[in-house]
């Protein structure tokens, strides 16, 4: 079956109980259509870029699913039919990564790449 990955933002007047039953319940519109959910992580409230539905907060859960493609979008039809998700994203992917996602690990575990010398800036001179 194919792989993707939701994630998916509630209003933020909602209790963190409440933002992690909905994960629940759409976990369950997966696994009565024939899908199954890998791994699920609720990433709490975060501020978001820009106001939606007059909301600055949101509570964010994400989803790996291992399901066809009617399950998804019947999930996706119910998701847009709530009245307490206001935004939604699924991704199809090939291959799910071990471990948790970047948003859950720590800010010094992350990987911040070969950074190397910086040899493309010219120095800095001091000032006196």
């Amino acid at each position: 079956m194919p792989l993707y990955e939701h994630v998916f933002i509630s209003r933020q007047d909602l209790s963190n109980a409440q933002a992690e039953s909905l994960i629940e319940h759409f976990s369950t519109v997966l696994a009565d259509n024939g899908g199954k959910v890998v791994e699920n992580e609720y990433w709490g409230v975060k501020t978001m870029a820009y106001k939606i539905n007059k909301n600055r907060k949101g509570h964010y859960a994400y989803l790996r699913t291992d399901a066809p493609a009617t399950a998804v979008l019947e999930m996706e039809r119910l998701m847009r039919l709530h009245d307490d998700v206001m935004r939604i994203l699924t991704i199809k992917v090939d291959a799910h990564e071990e471990g948790p996602s970047v948003q859950m690990q720590k800010r010094d575990e992350r990987d911040r790449g070969d950074r190397g010398d910086r040899g493309d800036r010219p120095e800095r001179r001091e000032r006196r």
